[in-house]
């Protein structure tokens, strides 16, 4: 059997007398032939040669070796770290499909862009069962990735503590927050939009929070802490940190909650263990003065 040039493909020539025929897909080809690598396939090939060795250059990075992408990195609390990893991975693999769809896009505009002696349309592909695998199982593999790595840390970070150091209750209204530390009511600090609360956290142990409302749905959130949580009429939400690193930070609402809902802030420092239990027993003397 002899071979022949027919539709761009090297083919084997069949009982046809060699010629070409119009198959279902609307291009010409032999009804049996046999499909040698083209020189599309080789590209391709070599393509994936250069992206697979920069995927695992980036797989060995670090947290602390890539951009932040806006997310805070000053490791105010023991969660900070896992939600900076979790953002910064969503962000790469972002970037990293981006790169090879603009990247097909381009190389196909450069590569088959139509010629001034091109006649007619170009060669028609029904069908070309690797890349329809290929596009449904790579985004399939994506989304499976993105679940596995949001629910395994959504549980860590919903772990709660039968026995935490501190427990504070905290009280959102509009447009303020209210504090009360350790169940106890003579310890509680209450805020308004011209004069915002301070919350009060030891360093290096555990709080749980219990958020409650009294009117809407608010947000606590602490930018610097990477988390946050709603807080809802009715529900009684907790979580717990262990805040680490000492300094001043600042808190807000985060969901639209009224008119002064900008006004809504708090500011947060973290101290000594010594320093947080003599501001807590200032709190309590100051309100039973006051009484």
């Amino acid at each position: 059997m002899g071979r022949s040039l027919a539709g761009g493909l090297l083919t084997d020539r069949g009982s046809t007398d060699g010629k070409a025929t119009l198959g279902p897909s609307g291009t010409d080809r032999p009804p049996t032939g046999r499909v040698l690598p083209s020189r599309r396939s080789r590209r391709l090939a070599t393509l994936s040669l250069l992206v697979v060795p920069v995927l695992l250059a980036l797989s060995g990075c670090t947290s602390k070796d890539m951009p932040n992408f806006a997310m805070s990195d000053k490791g105010a609390t023991n969660q900070s770290g896992r939600v900076l990893f979790l953002w910064q991975g969503a962000w790469i693999a972002a970037f990293a499909t981006g790169a090879v769809v603009w990247g097909l896009i381009i190389w196909t505009v450069i590569f088959h862009r139509r010629k001034r002696d091109d006649q007619g349309l170009p060669p028609q592909n029904r069908y070309n069962v690797p890349i329809e695998v290929l596009y449904t199982m790579v985004p399939l593999i994506m989304v499976g990735v993105f679940f596995y790595f949001t629910a395994r840390d959504e549980d860590r970070l919903q772990q709660i503590s039968a026995h935490p150091d501190h427990q504070i209750r905290v009280q959102a209204q509009r447009w303020s927050w209210q504090f009360t530390y350790d169940g106890d009511q003579a310890t509680t600090v209450t805020g308004t939009p011209g004069n915002p609360p301070t919350l009060y956290l030891p360093s290096g142990q555990t709080v749980e929070f219990s958020l409650h409302s009294q009117d809407v749905i608010h947000s606590f959130w602490v930018p610097a802490f990477n988390y946050k949580m709603d807080v809802i009429p009715g529900q009684v939400n907790h979580f717990q940190i262990t805040p680490r690193t000492i300094g001043t930070y600042v808190g807000r609402c985060a969901e639209l909650c009224g008119q002064d809902h900008s006004r809504m802030l708090f500011n947060v420092q973290i101290l000594k263990p010594a320093d947080y239990q003599a501001k807590v027993a200032q709190i309590k003397a100051q309100a039973e003065a006051a009484k």
